[in-house]
């Protein structure tokens, strides 16, 4: 058994989703384990990660507006609010999401279907820079 570690900086512009597949990807494939298991890690508390379709970008819209009609923007509705309007509804939106994903990886591959990317969900309104942790374990 062998295992692999990497630490990915994304670069986000607000709120919204973040493909970032692509990179875990190649990372993935560099790392000549054909069978095993990847954890993909937010190390925040106002971002969190999600597999979804990526093949229509209306999907990405459709859930940023479903979230920000679910959880609301209001000062006067939480008592955190030391970072501004949306630090406590980025953490109820970070809590009613995933801050970590376990993908199967086979053939040098995560197991992914046709349609499905990885993606940072970031909650906040400014640009914030994420690390997200990669570990693959495997033969």
């Amino acid at each position: 058994m062998k295992q692999a570690k990497y630490t990915l900086s994304i670069r986000t512009e607000g709120q919204g989703l973040y493909e970032f597949t692509k990179d875990v990807l190649n990372w993935v494939s560099a790392q000549t384990m054909d069978c095993g298991l990847l954890t993909v890690y937010c190390a925040h508390t106002s971002a969190s990660l999600t597999i979804q379709e990526n093949a229509d970008t209306d999907v990405q819209h459709d859930l940023k507006n479903f979230f920000s009609r679910l959880v609301l923007e209001d000062p006067m509705l939480y008592r955190h609010t030391a970072e501004g309007s949306d630090d406590m509804p980025a953490h109820i939106k970070s809590a009613l999401t995933d801050v970590s994903l376990s993908i199967p990886v086979s053939n040098a591959r995560p197991v992914l279907g046709i349609w499905q990317g990885i993606y940072l969900f970031e909650h906040r309104n400014h640009p914030h820079t994420r690390d997200i942790t990669l570990q693959l374990m495997g033969s």
